[in-house]
């Protein structure tokens, strides 16, 4: 009996993972579909961390001549005997992933990008003993190697490095480029942030060489190309004539299951360790992207390091993997209220409609801020809920790991924008789940007070020129957004089901020695000119005590103790808006003199 599969954390290289005995989620049908594909070069797009990387390297070894090994016996892409016959370790393969190109200037991306291509070159110096390169072609090649050569023998790096290989091997070459774009983003960020576009432009009028001479009217040398990329850069002439590509979206149905994990896979890499009862909360946390007709996609890494680090519990995996600072710096450009409100949206578990871009134009993003959601989409902070038409889809946030990111963004553009102190935050969050109710309520109406003014209570037009009366909607996600401080020990839902009905917020404590905290949230009308005060109280009492008897009614309660916490440790919160003012507690009615 074979020893148990292990994980292998970090890694994309195929053959190291499969001769380690670690755990690898059959893709291999992917090479077939890409041999087989009706263009000569393929440009897929997906999300950072969703396979990419790994993919390439799978096909690498799958095609590469100087390889003669068994990697795929236990794999999918066996039981197609004729095909492997034919096709396996029968092709020179060149395998670059541009990745890890993360410079502040464009000198030193330019000697990043030589130092890559120097060492793949090296990856191929057997081509110096060949007798089929002519000496002048070893020439440049080995000035390429020491990094020497000229920026226009560079430039043209990928294009002589194919020749050189069908010269020696007799055979057309498969040309795989992972993270093309990563370069692209970078100089685009930076030329945003000091104002001047040289770098950009210098990276596009390299790139456009580097790729396109080796993509673009190489039919004597190319077998099979495919890049890789988050998004697919348009209209800077990268793909410019490029009769032979194919590009494969996160909305084509094309490759829909090849990158990320369907279901299927997910449950049953959680039963080869033994995870089976966490399914449900897996499913919460990293599910809900949807590519092509395939729903319920999970996130790979975040599922991987989860089964890694069991112990520590359910932590935003992917979200920490990198600073995403384009993502962040651009969310609040343009117009901050509306982008917070449709943020808000987003953040209560709702749908938005938006035009998303195919071909995505850094150089309209300046003066096109909808662009922004088809970066958001393209990035995997948003996915596609469902495909409308001419490119307008309903897109929402995939699940809880992406939903707290955007919690996070939200906190501190308040802290930052609407001068909402975060100790005071702090401080009202810790009422609330301490069961201090009194003080969580002074606190509340402070925030309150200082964050919305009398301005944003009065009708307004949305985007779609409708009017919009702030309503419990309204201060439902609102509250949502000042609660995003518990993120870290909290987990925050809304809107979700259980026992009878549907809650407004709920807080499950990552601890479950902790309180559990239901929120329920009225709106009625603010004080009438001529109404008294008590008539006044006494409504809002008696919408706190429908709040609170909603809350056991209708059996709230049911999901926290789904979750281990003890019927004790769960609060019900009640919260009335009264106007812009905020009730927790009844208000003691007097008799009072007008």
């Amino acid at each position: 009996m074979k020893n148990k599969k292990t994980l292998k954390i970090g890694s994309s290289d195929f053959k190291m993972i499969v001769e380690g005995n670690h755990y690898f989620v059959d893709k291999t049908l992917l090479i077939h579909e890409f041999f087989y594909s009706q263009n000569d070069v393929l440009l897929i797009t997906r999300p950072r961390r969703f396979g990419k990387t790994l993919n390439l390297s799978m096909i690498h070894y799958f095609f590469d001549i100087k390889q003669k090994n068994n990697l795929f016996l236990d794999f999918e892409i066996s039981k197609n005997k004729d095909f492997c016959e034919k096709h396996q370790n029968k092709y020179p393969v060149i395998n670059i992933t541009l990745k890890d190109i993360d410079e502040n200037n464009w000198e030193d991306c330019l000697e990043s990008l030589k130092t890559l291509i120097s060492k793949l070159y090296k990856k191929h110096d057997y081509l110096l003993n060949s007798d089929k390169i002519k000496d002048y072609e070893k020439e440049i090649f080995f000035e390429i190697i020491k990094r020497s050569a000229n920026i226009v023998d560079f430039k043209n790096s990928l294009f002589d490095l194919c020749e050189f290989l069908k010269k020696h091997f007799n055979k057309k070459v498969i040309v795989l480029v992972d993270e093309y774009d990563a370069p692209i983003i970078k100089a685009f960020q930076n030329s945003r942030e000091l104002k001047d576009k040289t770098y950009y432009k210098n990276v596009i009028n390299f790139m456009q060489t580097f790729l396109g001479s080796v993509f673009k009217g190489n039919e004597n040398n190319l077998q099979k190309g495919m890049l890789t990329g988050v998004m697919r850069i348009g209209k800077e002439s990268i793909f410019s004539k490029w009769n032979n590509l194919s590009t494969y979206g996160i909305s084509s149905t094309y490759f829909a299951d090849k990158f990320g994990f369907t279901g299927d896979e997910t449950k049953e890499m959680l039963k080869h360790f033994n995870l089976n009862k966490d399914v449900k909360k897996i499913k919460e946390w990293y599910d809900g992207y949807k590519f092509g007709n395939i729903d319920n996609i999970y996130n790979p890494w975040s599922i991987v390091n989860y089964i890694s680090n069991v112990n520590d519990g359910f932590k935003t995996y992917w979200v920490n993997t990198s600073s995403d600072s384009l993502i962040r710096d651009e969310i609040f450009v343009g117009n901050k209220e509306r982008t917070y409100k449709t943020l808000e949206k987003l953040i209560s578990g709702k749908t938005i409609t938006k035009h998303i871009e195919d071909n995505f134009v850094f150089s309209d993003f300046e003066n096109d801020r909808s662009l922004l959601w088809t970066l958001l989409t393209y990035s995997g902070y948003l996915t596609i809920s469902d495909n409308l038409k001419l490119e307008n889809y309903k897109i929402k946030i995939p699940n809880y790991e992406i939903n707290l990111l955007f919690k996070k963004i939200i906190i501190k553009w308040l802290s930052n924008k609407i001068k909402i102190r975060r100790d005071l935050l702090i401080s009202t969050s810790q009422n609330l789940i301490n069961n201090d109710l009194i003080n969580f309520e002074n606190n509340f109406k402070e925030i309150i007070g200082d964050s919305l003014s009398y301005f944003d209570l009065l009708p307004k037009k949305d985007e779609y020129k409708k009017v919009v009366i702030p309503n419990e909607q309204f201060f439902h996600v609102y509250t949502l957004g000042l609660l995003a401080v518990l993120s870290d020990d909290y987990i925050i839902k809304s809107n979700r089901e259980s026992g009878e009905g549907r809650y407004d917020i709920m807080l499950i404590p990552q601890n479950k020695n902790n309180n559990a905290v239901i929120i329920e949230i009225k709106y009625i009308k603010n004080q009438a000119i001529n109404e008294k005060y008590e008539k006044f109280y006494k409504r809002i009492n008696l919408a706190i005590d429908k709040a609170r008897e909603q809350i056991t009614i209708r059996k709230y309660y049911k999901e926290a103790l789904e979750n281990k916490i003890p019927k004790k440790n769960i609060i019900n919160v009640p919260i009335v808006f009264a106007g812009k003012e905020p009730y927790i507690n009844k208000i003691k009615i007097k008799k009072i003199n007008h």
